[in-house]
């Protein structure tokens, strides 16, 4: 059986709470493989600060070096925002079982992501702990000791809240569009 976790994200930018997330799914023994894949454009949002290829570049140069990880270009291939539904059901194609990994942030909005009840039959949703948002007992809970948020980043960036591996780029590239 080939079990997989969908990481899927803006990740404008990249940062080490999204690298906590990754590694503590990957020490999970029922999870095969962690997809690790950024939106063209987050179905909720009207625009990124960094163009959706950038970003992909910046989670291979993050990733591409850690066991059972890869990194998917389908959303950003795309072209468009792509709702999470569809990609769960391209890859239902590949894969035996999904394991939908999500932020606690996003836990209260769930119900009004595109097609919800039936994304909710076909994944099992892992969720990353945030602040103090509580997480429903029917959702596997991963506890993050990261106290970060990308929003947040983008108005004051912080190399220090930034994977090593390219912090100084990703600095650089938000502090140039303020």
């Amino acid at each position: 059986m080939r079990n997989i976790a969908l990481f899927g994200g803006s990740f404008d930018p990249p940062h080490l709470g999204h690298e906590a997330i990754v590694k503590a799914v990957s020490k999970l023994d029922y999870i095969d493989k962690i997809i690790v894949m950024p939106t063209f454009l987050n179905p909720f949002k009207k625009s990124s600060v960094a163009p959706a290829k950038l970003r992909l570049k910046w989670l291979y140069e993050i990733f591409s070096s850690l066991h059972k990880v890869e990194i998917s270009s389908y959303e950003v291939e795309q072209n468009r925002k792509v709702p999470t539904i569809e990609s769960v059901e391209y890859f239902l194609k590949k894969y035996d079982k999904i394991y939908l990994v999500i932020g606690a942030d996003n836990v209260n909005s769930l119900h009004l992501w595109h097609q919800y009840e039936k994304l909710k039959e076909l994944v099992t949703f892992i969720v990353a702990s945030r602040d103090s948002i509580k997480v429903p007992n029917n959702f596997i809970k991963l506890d993050i000791d990261v106290d970060v948020s990308s929003s947040l980043l983008r108005e004051e960036i912080n190399s220090n809240m930034l994977s090593n591996i390219n912090a100084k780029k990703i600095e650089k590239y938000y502090k140039g569009k303020k």
